[in-house]
Formats: C-alpha cells, sequence, structure tokens
C-alpha cells in the first residue's frame, strides 16, 4: 500500500512520466518546465519522497531508476486500459 500511497500523491505520476519520456537526464529546471505549473517546493519534495523510494536517481540531471523503469513497464496495462475506459466517454 505505500507504493499507491507514493502514487497517489499530487504530481509524482507526471513527474514519473516526464522522467520516462525524456531521453537523457533532466536538470531540475528542465524537469519543471515540462511539468508546467508545478512549483519548485513541491517538486523539491517529490524528488526526494520517489529518491527515497528509489524510483529517481540524481547523477547529472534527475532520471528513473531501473526500479523506476520497471514500475512504468507495469503501468503499462493499466494506461492501456485507461485509455479504453476514457473512450467510452467520448
Amino acid at each position: 500500500m505505500a507504493l499507491f500511497d507514493l502514487l497517489g500523491r499530487r504530481w509524482v505520476l507526471r513527474v514519473i512520466w516526464e522522467l520516462d519520456r525524456a531521453p537523457n537526464p533532466l536538470t531540475f529546471r528542465e524537469l519543471r518546465t515540462a511539468c508546467g505549473d508545478l512549483s519548485s517546493s513541491v517538486l523539491t519534495r517529490r524528488l526526494a519522497e520517489l529518491t527515497e523510494a528509489r524510483l529517481v536517481e540524481h547523477e547529472q540531471g534527475y532520471r528513473l531508476t531501473t526500479t523506476g523503469r520497471t514500475l512504468v513497464k507495469r503501468l503499462a496495462p493499466l494506461s492501456q486500459w485507461a485509455a479504453e475506459w476514457q473512450s467510452d466517454f467520448e
């Protein structure tokens, strides 16, 4: 349940999404820009939480760890299901 608590926090999935899409590690500024309206203080907290959970690392920028990339792969079926579910409303 701790993982669901973490993933349910505001902006966490967006940060993971942006890091997954990035071809190279992102600087704090690049990540903040990619996330849009995310404040610096919230991004700092989320990165600390994700780093503590070993999903993100900071080496010449922020990037997903192997565990973080595995999480994204495991979430892919849920993402696919959500897209199908959303199409029911269109």
